[in-house]
């Protein structure tokens, strides 16, 4: 499949908002905070472009708002609609925190539902696809979700750094979701690399109870839709070493800069820890995020 730019921003951006919101909403920080005021106000942020970004990819985005009609079937439609529904409680916790200095539990608990909600039919929009055999699996949601809930609580313990300055009580704690989060894309990866494929040419066309089926000519001279958008591929060897960066850089070095969080002992260096660990992470992610497309293949490509 294409890694278009717009949907690897899209699922990296709003993946890490909608983890943010998602922990602010059990109430990790105390609302009257400014660190927890700033960090509301990033949660929306990343939400938003990450949504915004999404619509870079349509063919008409002035039509988008048609998704929403089928929520009954499409999980792209569940997705718009939940994404609406959920900035209703994670916009009035902002406020209440921003401005109030207070927060209602509720109120929070409903938004970490719906973050987890959201980004579950994120997922699902992929896992659903049974043309596409790499995606379809219950790994696909549960890297999706644990990835969300990793990236939130790194970006979670600046807010207790810049306000205790020493504190590492969510920064250690995200070592273990590290560790957890890239060991079930391991596990992703293990199974899309042994995966044999379902769909044949024979099975495809319809004509293996003939023989063998081999391609004698393209159905079309030019490019088309099709071999633009689903007809992408990357060498074995580059995947091989793309995914092998995004765990040392994206998991391993984020991890040894929260253990040195311990070891800083508050101050500058703390908060340059932990801001290098959510850097690193975010971009392995966007880069699991590019191989995560990028290795994928459409049974249609069969046919060319």
């Amino acid at each position: 499949m294409h890694p278009a730019a717009s949907i690897i921003v899209f699922t990296t951006l709003s993946g890490l908002g909608y983890g943010l919101a998602g922990w602010l909403g059990t109430g990790v920080l105390a609302p009257e905070f400014l660190s927890t005021k700033i960090l509301h106000g990033l949660a929306l942020v990343l939400i938003s472009l990450g949504l915004l970004s999404s619509t870079l990819h349509l063919g008409n985005p002035q039509r988008a708002w048609r998704a929403f009609s089928q929520w009954r079937t499409s999980w792209l439609s569940r997705e718009g609609v939940l994404a609406v529904l959920t900035f209703v409680p994670l916009t009035l916790a902002a406020y209440l925190s921003i401005f109030e200095d207070r927060a209602i539990p509720a109120v929070g608990l409903i938004g970490t539902a719906g973050c987890i909600a959201t980004v579950y039919c994120t997922a699902m929009i992929y896992a659903s696809l049974r043309s596409i055999d790499a995606w379809h699996s219950w790994l696909t949601p549960a890297c999706y979700l644990i990835f969300a809930a990793t990236g939130g609580l790194l970006i979670a313990g600046l807010g207790t750094i810049m306000r205790y300055e020493s504190s590492t009580a969510l920064s250690l704690p995200a070592i273990p979701l590290l560790a957890l989060a890239w060991g079930f894309k391991a596990a992703w990866w293990r199974r899309l690399r042994a995966l044999p494929s379902t769909s044949t040419p024979e099975s495809a066309t319809g004509l293996g109870a003939i023989g063998r089926v081999r391609l004698f000519e393209r159905p079309h001279i030019n490019d088309n839709y099709l071999t633009r958008e689903m007809g992408y591929r990357v060498a074995r060897k580059h995947a091989a070493r793309l995914s092998r960066l995004a765990v040392v850089y994206g998991g391993v070095v984020p991890a040894l800069l929260l253990g040195l969080t311990a070891i800083a002992g508050g101050g500058a260096p703390t908060l340059f820890f932990q801001f290098g660990a959510v850097l690193l992470f975010g971009l392995g992610v966007a880069v699991e995020r590019w191989l995560f497309f990028a290795e994928a293949r459409h049974a249609v490509m069969n046919y060319y």
